[in-house]
Parts: C-alpha cells; structure tokens; sequence
C-alpha cells in the first residue's frame, strides 16, 4: 500500500466544462409538474430568467428524470418552478435521489396543486410556466417556458448550490 497526497477517488480525465459549471453556482429551485400519482419533480440549479413580453425561464435538466419525461410527454406542458430556501436542503437531496424520502419525495412536504403542478406550501418566491420548447443540448434537457404566473417572496436565506455543495 502507497500512502499518497492525492484525492482517492480523483476523476484522473476530468469533464473541465462540468467544472466549470460547478464553479459559476447558484440558487436551487424545484421544478414540479403533474397531479396525483403522476408528480414529478427535479431540484435545478442550472437556469436562467430572460426579461421580456412574456419574461421566460430556461432550465437545464436531467434527461434521465421523471420530469424531463413528463414535460417531453405533453403537448401543453406546465410546471411550477419554486426557489429553495436552506430549510429545504433536505428536500432538495430527496427529490435529487441523494436521500432516502419514505413515501417519496412529494410525502415529504406540504404541497398545494395548481394548475400548472404541484407547488412547495412554503415557497415564498414561485413561479407557473407553460413549457415551450423542450431539446436535447450536451447531456442536458433544455426547457424554455412562459412565466405565466409569479410570486416573488422574501429572500432571507436561499439555498445555493456551489461545487457540489449547498451554502446558504
């Protein structure tokens, strides 16, 4: 045995775009959609808001996901995007399939249905889309909605996602 200074599970060929990207950070939110037995879920942090008539929201998901199935699915897609607050961390590890969630992930908090999906009883800042595009970008589902609905909340501590960890 060889007592070294390296990281023992050091990536010797590492993705330098994926670390980048995991260097920018940034806030989690939870996109939800669905109703009943068919809910899914996915905490995102790679998105963005764009200004405009109407303001748009562009999401990068897994494409592997309930929810990027779920949205690829339906010709009139709505979801509910939610931004995550540290209390959420929890949360956003069950929904991530990271943490054990007894009942899964939507038994672990209060939720209440909308039109566009389910959405976090506690989320002071919200958002309803309806999905427009959907398409397949690197290893990523891209989805650009319409922000048909929005509730902007207090921000006292918003879960971030920096590197691979949460900070707040």
């Amino acid at each position: 045995m060889t007592i070294h200074s390296e990281h023992p599970f050091l990536d010797p060929d590492p993705d330098q775009a994926r670390r980048l990207r995991g260097r920018l950070g940034g806030q989690v939110s939870l996109w939800t959609a669905g109703s009943g037995a068919e809910r899914a879920g996915l905490p995102v942090s790679s998105m963005l808001v764009v200004p405009g008539v109407p303001p748009m929201v562009i999401g990068l998901l897994d494409p592997d996901s309930d929810l990027g199935q779920l949205l690829r699915g339906s010709e009139a897609a709505r979801c509910v995007v939610q931004l995550l607050e540290w209390r959420h961390r929890d949360l956003a590890e069950q929904f991530a399939g990271q943490m054990p969630a007894p009942g899964g992930a939507f038994a672990q908090a209060q939720w209440v249905q909308t039109g566009s999906g389910p959405r976090l009883a506690d989320a002071s800042t919200w958002a309803e889309v309806v999905v427009g595009d959907v398409r397949d970008v690197g290893w990523s589902v891209e989805v650009t909605a319409a922000i048909a609905g929005l509730v902007v909340g207090d921000d006292d501590e918003p879960l971030l996602h920096r590197r691979g960890r949460y900070h707040h």
